[in-house]
């Protein structure tokens, strides 16, 4: 279980189909893209001098592209239509998380952004196991709908390499502000909090 107030409403089954788990989709659909382009961009900005967090970002972005081909489905299967999608209103704070990860593209040097980006990765994976069980437990979803958050819940040995090389070749460097990267780290976090919390207030 999850101490995450919304992911254990969805562990329960009592999340309501059409109104939060469609708010979750459509509110992804627009941190997906948002967050692809600012990886893409912390990828260009660590080209040349920072190879390794260069790669890092651009598998991150690679997958986000993978992610919103799965994320259709379980849109999909939540009732979201074509029209809701292209009318939805996004939550302000739903959308503070990728602003500030937009912020990170733009300011933080990219292995202090590496360090902060995957102290967040434990949580979000966990959440999204919970919530694959739980889709298909009680909401009777397929695999293909619940193929999103099965790809985030599985570890990923090679981004986690990749961000191992990342952070040491920027300490290597003396890119690397420890303590300036706990404060990335520590405002990402919060931010996610935000994220859920702010789903569940008006949709639940």
């Amino acid at each position: 279980m999850t101490d995450n107030p919304l992911v254990a409403l969805i562990a329960r089954g009592e999340a309501d189909r059409t109104t939060t788990l469609a708010a979750l989709a459509l509110e992804q659909g627009w941190v997906i893209p948002a967050d692809r382009r600012a990886f893409l961009h912390l990828a260009r900005r660590a080209t040349p001098d920072a190879p390794e967090s260069a790669a890092f970002f651009t598998l991150l972005a690679q997958g986000e592209a993978l992610a919103a081909e799965r994320l259709r489905p379980f849109a999909k299967a939540c009732g979201v239509t074509e029209e809701r999608d292209l009318t939805y209103a996004p939550l302000p704070g739903c959308q503070a998380y990728p602003a500030y990860v937009a912020w990170l593209a733009l300011n933080a040097e990219p292995a202090e952004a590496v360090l902060a980006l995957t102290v967040n990765f434990s949580a979000w994976g966990g959440y999204c196991a919970t919530i694959a069980r739980a889709l298909r437990r009680h909401y009777g979803f397929t695999d293909e709908a619940c193929a999103f958050f099965d790809f985030f819940a599985q570890p990923s040995p090679e981004l986690e390499r990749q961000a191992t090389a990342a952070v040491r070749e920027g300490r290597d460097a003396g890119r690397v502000d420890e303590a300036r990267a706990r404060e990335y780290g520590r405002l990402l976090q919060s931010y996610e909090e935000m994220f859920w919390s702010t789903l569940r207030g008006p949709t639940a």
